[in-house]
């Protein structure tokens, strides 16, 4: 049921997509807006998108080429064919349509709670029971349009991940412990249930060294679809509870609510400085709305938030520069340890760590974000790394009085804590294995090579690769540049005085530290 598609072969490519739309439109409660519509993109080389129109209280469908593509190779977009009004709905999909655990028979015919799970792999185990029903599924014709080929790092082979060495990116893929998770929670599961679980076409059973190779492929592409496209959908009964205050919904990895497959909602691309339309829910259905006013033939826009184009790469398999400002570098606490003068990042043998965890101040590491044109050095250190460059940089007399005090130091930013912090940037830049320099150049070269030709896969991995790292280390290079330049005023203004406890009144300090 869900094999590669050949795009050559229209008539199948074709039938999927009407079978898709007529799918949508023979389910009570889907709305969608006549001002709409998914718009074709084989006119700009991306393949083939969706040239229907879907009209609020009926679908009429005028021709369907459907696929929905990760979106580092989009093939629709959905666009506004007349101007749209804040607050006007655009698309109502019912709470019943949404894959989830809620919604899947999956449950009943399982003997442990499935929210034992979490959200994460309750969805994934629902996923994979879905799909293995074939045309059982209610979400059978859904199934067959969601991508299987992906461009996130979790797909990535290890001389592509080679491409970024020295991004903390690469940490945070966690395949080994996926897939530890996916051995140890879902194989068993599906195994003990043979008979709800149907192997693949060509498969005995599921048992076996192949029988695990292929449950755990299956489970990364779900994961991967989660990852991408899922949303946290809450309960309607537990409205009252939810972060925020206009009851839309995010797609934050570290939410804890329950996850769905939001159809239709998935087309949307993402845009941070373009967002246009949320995600809202309501009792009986989850509504695409727009945020602002759309004028006729603006693409609309979904938003993942203000997330680095490292994490947008991880977790959504694409590069876009509308993401820069939010780029970030990640600098571990074993390198500031270690630059400290520490010999380890050990807790329970480093007092200054303990102190620290035990004010609940301490992190495996810390993000600086990108400065904007207004902001200096100072603006940019996050409060959490200010406390831990102090902690580690006061004598021992000083971190005594801190300690019986049991308080956070008094945050300065002395010379001291910006040489550890130097320090720390340096040895984080002899990480990668290129230069700025040399990445402006293989950009440009990848760039002329994309003008005449799209890039391949690989190639295209590599030039994502090389986006995220270069804005990596543009931000060390800032930071390098500004720190020097602190030292160096420092050392010749020596204006600074010490408090009784050993404290730097200091007045240049953080926005964070002000306030």
């Amino acid at each position: 049921m869900w094999s590669s598609t050949n795009f050559s072969d229209f008539g199948a490519f074709q039938r999927q997509s009407d079978e898709f739309a007529s799918w949508l439109a023979s389910r009570n409660g889907v709305r969608v807006n006549n001002k709409i519509r998914i718009a074709d993109l084989r006119a700009n080389a991306a393949g083939r998108g969706v040239g229907t129109f879907l009209r609020l209280h009926e679908f009429s469908l005028v021709s369907a080429v459907c696929r929905w593509q990760f979106k580092s190779n989009l093939l629709a977009v959905i666009v506004a064919q007349a101007d749209i009004i804040e607050g006007e709905e655009l698309f109502t999909i019912p709470r019943a349509l949404v894959l989830s655990t809620h919604n899947s028979n999956l449950q009943s015919r399982l003997s442990q709670n499935l929210g034992e799970l979490g959200p994460w792999l309750s969805l994934m185990l629902v996923m994979i029971y879905e799909y293995l029903q074939r045309d059982n599924s209610t979400w059978a014709p859904y199934f067959r349009v969601l991508p299987h080929n992906f461009d996130t790092l979790m797909f990535w082979s290890p001389e592509e991940l080679a491409e970024l060495q020295g991004s903390a990116v690469v940490e945070k893929i966690g395949r080994e412990g996926a897939e530890a998770s996916i051995l140890e929670t879902i194989i068993p599961i599906v195994r003990a249930h043979p008979q709800v679980f149907p192997p693949i076409d060509g498969l005995a059973s599921f048992e076996g060294d192949m029988g695990a190779q292929v449950l755990l492929n299956l489970a990364h592409i779900m994961g991967s679809l989660i990852m991408a496209y899922a949303f946290d959908v809450e309960k309607p009964e537990n409205e009252d509870e939810r972060d925020g205050e206009d009851g839309y919904l995010t797609d934050d990895e570290d939410e804890q609510t329950s996850k769905g497959m939001v159809p239709l909602a998935d087309i949307l691309n993402a845009d941070a400085d373009r967002n246009n339309a949320r995600l809202f829910q309501e009792e009986e259905s989850l509504v695409m709305k727009a945020i602002k006013p759309i004028h006729a033939g603006e693409e609309i826009f979904n938003d993942y938030g203000e997330i680095p184009r490292a994490d947008l790469l991880r977790r959504y398999g694409y590069v876009t520069d509308n993401y820069t400002p939010y780029d970030v570098v990640e600098l571990s606490l074993d390198l500031f340890c270690s630059c400290a003068g520490l010999s380890n990042s050990d807790i329970e043998s480093q007092p200054r760590l303990q102190f620290l965890e035990n004010l609940e101040l301490l992190d495996d590491g810390y993000a600086i974000p990108r400065p904007s044109a207004d902001e200096s050095l100072l603006d940019i250190i996050p409060e959490e790394l200010a406390v831990l460059l102090k902690t580690l940089t006061l004598t021992p007399e000083q971190f005594t009085h801190q300690e019986q005090k049991q308080k956070p130091p008094k945050l300065t930013f002395g010379k001291d804590e910006a040489r550890v912090l130097l320090d720390t940037v340096v040895k984080s830049q002899q990480r990668y294995n290129t230069t700025i320099q040399e990445d402006h150049e293989l950009l440009a070269q990848i760039n002329q090579l994309e003008a005449s030709s799209p890039l391949g896969g690989s190639s295209r991995r590599r030039k994502m690769a090389v986006q995220v790292r270069l804005g990596e280390k543009e931000i060390l290079e800032f930071l390098k540049l500004k720190l020097s330049e602190h030292i160096a005023s420092a050392e010749t203004n020596p204006s600074s005085k010490r408090t009784a406890n050993g404290d730097v009144d200091d007045s240049r300090r953080t926005k964070a530290q002000k306030n």
